[in-house]
């Protein structure tokens, strides 16, 4: 693709040299004479390089600038100054340009700086692509020994490479459709591109066509300006639809014509847009059901089922169970701090007996409670919630500790369905009150620093 350069400067005989010479070059050049055109230019084309005048007739450079890289942060934007202007240059540096010029322009000289910035931004994005990909190889395997999911590592590898097929997830909620999202894109040659997702069933009808195809200024009340939407947004790159079952009808043929055409229109707009992003979708839904309730276009559907996936539940992935549980010990470790070596052989038992109707998204909540509330190395069936233990109602279990305690005042157990935040609070207050207030000991048996408690004891309001 040729560089776009995009020239804000209210001088005609500037932009016509520069365009003159620099479409000669190969540019694709854009132009604009005030503050407010350039800047709708850098939303609508997100150029690669700006030539900004510090002086325009509706602003001046240095605030323009701003809002460029806030508009477009990987735009690279060279000031042009008064000569001998030292303090706007420096200016200039310190709000973002990446370099400056001082008028009148020197073409050559001008054409030297160009190429120079060019290449350094192709260097950037060529260490990005590089990270990304370095990282990448290793996050995304989807985690799992079982045969369903050796089986699923084996079809994102092999989908991962044909870059444009769309692709429908289906698995019940908490299975992981997402990551499976992630894990196509990461591996594929998109990969140095934006990964954006979107829940269908989140947004109100006008919210979600806005948010996926954007808006021009005034199209609705609230329109006050124009809009890019995720598709325009992920140009080279994936957009993920999580549960494109609840997509709303009147949405779904516009989505159908960017499956089959790769183009679209904003709300409001005139003006067709050519995007190259691959579509992934998931659903926890029949959709072949939704088609015969009349919810969802057949066309439609077939056209998102070129490859199926279907991710299994957890309680079909054997094993796996404690794999999982020992990768978010680790996990909820690094986060809170803590040192638990993971689930006693009681525990496990329990873990692998349970039917996990929620799925990994349950397992990690589960794990994510243990680890708040064990007192020890190691998560002993009592940590866990009363359906797993297979008991109408499981209190939470308080260390052995040799310091004298008073009496708890009755309080109520925390229900199964409590939040964690809450049941944290909960907990914290018990120990507090138990060991009347002696906050180095209660974070010793808490498992944390006595800094974090204090700021937990400040953001729970404790006394």
């Amino acid at each position: 693709m040729p560089p776009t350069l995009l020239v804000i400067d209210d001088e005609e005989t500037i932009r016509r040299s520069l365009r003159h010479f620099f479409s000669r070059k190969g540019y694709r050049f854009l132009e604009a004479e005030t503050g407010a055109q350039g800047l709708t230019l850098v939303q609508d084309q997100a150029p690669d390089l700006v030539l900004l005048d510090l002086k325009l007739p509706d602003t001046d450079g240095i605030t323009l600038l701003g809002k460029i890289r806030e508009a477009s942060p990987d735009t690279a934007v060279i000031m042009v100054t008064a000569r001998g202007s030292i303090e706007s240059a420096v200016a200039a540096i310190k709000a973002g340009a990446t370099d400056y010029l001082s008028k009148p322009v020197d073409l050559d000289e001008v054409d030297l700086l160009l190429t120079k910035t060019l290449e350094v931004i192709r260097l950037q994005r060529e260490n990005t692509y590089l990270r990304t990909r370095a990282r990448g190889r290793s996050e995304s395997v989807i985690p799992g020994a079982c045969p369903a999911i050796i089986a699923l590592n084996g079809l994102v590898e092999r989908l991962s490479q044909s870059p444009l097929t769309t692709v429908l997830i289906q698995g019940d909620s908490g299975t992981g459709k997402e990551l499976v999202a992630r894990a196509i894109h990461i591996r594929s040659p998109r990969s140095d591109k934006p990964f954006l997702d979107i829940n269908c069933a989140g947004l109100s009808e006008q919210l979600l066509e806005s948010e996926l195809f954007g808006h021009e200024k005034g199209a609705f009340t609230d329109a006050k300006l124009m809009k890019r939407g995720l598709l325009e947004v992920a140009d080279g790159g994936s957009v993920f639809l999580d549960e494109v079952g609840d997509l709303p009808v009147s949405v779904q043929p516009k989505l159908l014509r960017v499956l089959e055409s790769r183009t679209f229109r904003r709300v409001g707009g005139t003006r067709d847009i050519t995007v190259d992003v691959r579509i992934i979708t998931a659903t926890n839904k029949d959709l072949l059901k939704e088609v015969e309730k009349g919810n969802f276009r057949e066309d439609l559907y077939y056209r998102l089922k070129v490859l199926p996936i279907q991710v299994p539940p957890l309680r079909e992935r054997g094993d796996d169970i404690i794999l999982l549980t020992d990768l978010f010990v680790q996990e909820f470790n690094d986060l809170l701090k803590r040192r638990v070596r993971g689930f006693s052989p009681e525990a496990q038992g329990l873990l692998m007996a349970y039917a996990w109707p929620g799925n990994v998204r349950e397992l990690k909540n589960v794990v994510e409670r243990a680890i708040i509330l064990c007192a020890h190395d190691v998560v002993a069936p009592a940590y866990l919630p009363a359906e797993i233990q297979g008991v109408p109602s499981a209190p939470i279990p308080l260390p052995d500790t040799p310091p004298p305690v008073v009496a708890d005042p009755v309080r109520a157990e925390p229900d199964v369905d409590t939040p964690l935040e809450d049941l944290e609070k909960w907990h914290i207050d018990r120990v507090l009150k138990r060991y009347e207030g002696n906050r180095s000991h209660a974070a010793r048996v808490l498992g944390i620093s006595r800094s974090t408690l204090q700021d937990k004891i400040k953001r729970y309001r404790l006394q």
